[in-house]
């Protein structure tokens, strides 16, 4: 598994992002996608169809966004996740301690629930009191899943092989990591 202080001696085309809810995935795909000026999805956008039910297509819509050449987007889901990692070159890991995820993961709910910002296919954040009555509340989500990856993705390099795994545990890392990434692309 690579860090942030190794360098870059490979040239990802497609990455993925892995990270619990709320360290901010799609903020650093987005950011991966503007550099090196490759194709990105955001999975949410593909599973969620409105009022919050999956959609029927999302494992074919995953599968044709992946069979691309150059791309970026999250590593979740887990019926997804082995397309992914089996497709992917670089797996990039914002691994942040638990109260920076839960931290970042309240003040992204509250905003866009104050605010009913719309999100994928015209949903909206539940109700912030509904934290108390709903299990799958995206706050109580992230509390019970804060560890989920803890063991699953040190074990991807070796499962699928030659996927790079960079670990990144702050932000201040990722904005190095992303740095470098940048520099490794003017080469």
């Amino acid at each position: 598994m690579k860090t942030v202080s190794d360098s870059i001696d490979w040239h990802p085309q497609r990455i993925a992002i892995a990270g619990v809810s709320g360290v901010g995935k799609t903020t650093l795909g987005q950011k991966i996608a503007e550099l090196a000026g490759f194709p990105r999805t955001e999975l949410d956008g593909l599973y969620w169809g409105g009022d919050w039910t999956p959609r029927d297509d999302f494992l074919e819509e995953v599968q044709a966004f992946v069979g691309g050449e150059r791309w970026v987007t999250e590593w979740q889901y887990r019926k997804v996740r082995p397309l992914i990692a089996a497709r992917a070159d670089t797996i990039v890991w914002l691994d942040y301690s638990t109260p920076r995820q839960m931290f970042r993961l309240i003040t992204r709910t509250v905003s866009r629930s104050v605010a009913k910002k719309k999100l994928w296919n015209g949903n909206v954040e539940q109700p912030l009191w509904t934290i108390f009555n709903n299990p799958d509340h995206i706050l109580r989500w992230g509390w019970k899943t804060r560890n989920s990856l803890k063991e699953l993705v040190p074990t991807l390099e070796e499962r699928f092989a030659p996927l790079a795994v960079v670990r990144l545990k702050s932000p201040k890392e990722t904005k190095r990591w992303l740095r470098a990434y940048g520099e490794s692309l003017k080469l």
